[in-house]
């Protein structure tokens, strides 16, 4: 492996490690991905660690996420559900090793897209096959807290903004996150009198839409529930547009409340906001998270009222 980055390698190490010590021969680890983890194959094992690199969590809540995300992924494996699933190899436990904190799932052999493929149509069509999901995650069992990945979710990286302001990142920024932050804790504690409507149920919590794999046959697989939580089904439609807000209504996902889903996309804009504390870690993530960090200065600040 040539031209890793600093943490792709201590991530390719930590991960090949922990395989050895559970058995698994990782004999050509490889990285499949660099981002706020870093996916490791464990080849020629049809295993893959996630190995997490950027996160100012403690680790106990990582450790709980990881624990929630096993279980709800696990049982949705269970039943059959198009998910990835937990590596059969390995306990379904978090695995800590040198002081990370690591998860293990079964290697997929995703397939790329046509030249000629319509992306755009084919997220529509993703997230209308939300709506599966969603009908699935409605008959889980176990507990999950309320909107995790907003409260207490950006507690830290706001705490960390201000520590560290990254260039670009104003006090007046500040100041409106941490306002737009205490709206989300009020609306956390009490949702359904903000919303009475709202449906509360289990959820992807990360926009399923934009964590499907398409693998070899043609199926698709939902993957990445780390930040599965309690709450309205339109926290896991934001940002997805009209067009595929029509085609989870289609596929029978039910009616989305226009009022909540605009509450909700400031909220998933507030959490880009606070993704600008790894920049400092990943300079180039500054760039990527630059249009939407325009698009939520263009917004008139998140705040939740009471419904008549």
């Amino acid at each position: 492996m040539t031209n890793l980055s600093e943490r792709a390698g201590r991530a390719v190490a930590i991960a090949t490690r922990a395989g050895r010590r559970l058995g698994l021969h990782a004999r050509e680890p490889r990285v499949l991905h660099d981002v706020f983890n870093v996916l490791v194959h464990l080849a020629p094992e049809p295993v893959v660690v996630r190995v997490p690199s950027l996160g100012f969590a403690g680790a106990e809540e990582l450790e709980r996420k990881q624990r929630r995300e096993l279980a709800v992924a696990g049982w949705l494996a269970d039943t059959g559900a198009p998910v990835v699933r937990p590596s059969p190899l390995v306990p379904r436990e978090p695995v800590v090793t040198d002081g990370t904190s690591l998860t293990f799932w079964e290697f997929v052999s995703e397939e790329k897209p046509a030249a000629d493929e319509d992306l755009m149509a084919r997220f529509v069509e993703q997230t209308g096959n939300a709506a599966e999901l969603h009908a699935l995650l409605a008959g889980y069992p176990g507990e999950l807290p309320v909107l995790s990945p907003l409260v207490p979710g950006l507690r830290p990286l706001l705490d960390e903004l201000g520590r560290r302001r990254p260039d670009g990142l104003t006090a007046a920024d500040l100041d409106r996150a941490e306002s737009e932050y205490a709206a989300l804790e009020a609306l956390v504690v009490d949702l359904p009198a903000h919303f009475p409507g709202a449906r509360l149920q289990p959820l992807h919590g990360d926009s399923p839409a934009y964590n499907m794999l398409r693998v070899t046959g043609g199926r698709r697989l939902f993957s990445d529930f780390e930040d599965v939580t309690l709450g309205p089904v339109e926290w896991d439609l934001t940002l997805v547009g009209p067009h595929g807000i029509e085609a989870y209504e289609r596929a029978g996902g039910g009616p989305v409340d226009p009022a909540l889903l605009e509450v909700m996309e400031g909220a998933r804009l507030l959490q880009v906001v606070g993704a600008l504390a790894f920049v400092p870690l990943m300079p180039e993530m500054g760039a990527m998270l630059e249009p939407a960090v325009a698009r939520w200065r263009e917004r008139a600040p998140l705040s939740v009222s009471r419904s008549a």
